[in-house]
């Protein structure tokens, strides 16, 4: 049975679409099969991965609105045993048609339980917002991966995001647990990067994953060019840093 992993900040910019790609990819390559869902409208995990939006016939909006059987929006990606739910545009208009819908905090689990036996991963990559349907993600989910941008303020808004899955496990996803903290865009020279990483492993202790993610111009490139780093280069600190943060994800999960 596959785990659903949600990724989630309503904090924009926090590398949380890099992490998803990226850990999906690297999750692929030590032979797990995987799942992206981007429930995105900016569908940047879906060009990020080589979909080409324009043509995309199913996404996952007419999964979450017309009932759309979601095995049939599958696309596969050039990386072996990574597929991908695309996300759409449309999805902007999504929460408003789903606000008169019976259950409307469940519709992405109904859509996404089918997958789970098909799946080793499932990662949901979520909009910067904790509007409904990121509130859908989190209630699909297992569990919540938090990146969290290495600078000043990387800890304003945790406490909202944190507010907001404590009352998704007390009305809709009891099972509902955070996988990690992941301190993205770390840069070791500087001594605020350190200062922030000790801020965010002190409140959150054993959460916090030991793997950070460097800053790495290699990842900004690989996006731009609709791969995941590690087709782009293998070689690359942002490649190495994401093999290890899938190494501690499945080491974890054990």
């Amino acid at each position: 049975m596959g785990k659903i992993i949600a990724l989630a900040n309503q904090k924009g910019g926090v590398g949380k679409t890099t992490t998803t790609i990226n850990l999906a990819a690297s999750l692929a390559v030590l032979e797990k099969k995987v799942l992206v869902v981007d429930a995105d409208p900016q569908a940047n995990a879906s060009s990020g991965l080589g979909i080409d939006i324009r043509n995309i016939k199913l996404s996952i909006y007419e999964c979450l609105i017309n009932g759309e059987d979601a095995q049939s929006a599958i696309s596969p990606t050039e990386v072996e045993g990574l597929d991908i739910i695309p996300s759409h545009i449309d999805l902007v208009g999504a929460e408003i048609e789903m606000l008169n819908l019976e259950d409307r905090e469940k519709i992405l689990k109904k859509v996404l339980t089918p997958l789970k036996d098909k799946y080793d991963y499932l990662l949901i990559d979520c909009s910067p917002s904790l509007g409904l349907i990121t509130v859908n993600a989190l209630t699909a989910a297992d569990s919540v991966i938090i990146p969290v941008q290495c600078e000043y303020f990387a800890l304003e808004g945790i406490s909202k995001l944190l507010n907001t899955i404590k009352i998704i496990k007390s009305k809709l996803n009891p099972q509902l647990e955070i996988e990690g903290f992941l301190i993205t865009m770390y840069d070791s020279r500087l001594r605020v990067a350190n200062q922030i990483y000790e801020e965010v492993k002190r409140p959150f202790q054993d959460l916090v994953f030991t793997t950070v993610i460097q800053r790495n111009i290699k990842l900004v490139e690989a996006s731009s060019h609709g791969k995941p780093v590690l087709l782009y280069d293998a070689e690359s600190k942002g490649a190495v840093n994401h093999i290890q943060l899938a190494q501690e994800l499945i080491e974890k999960n054990k």
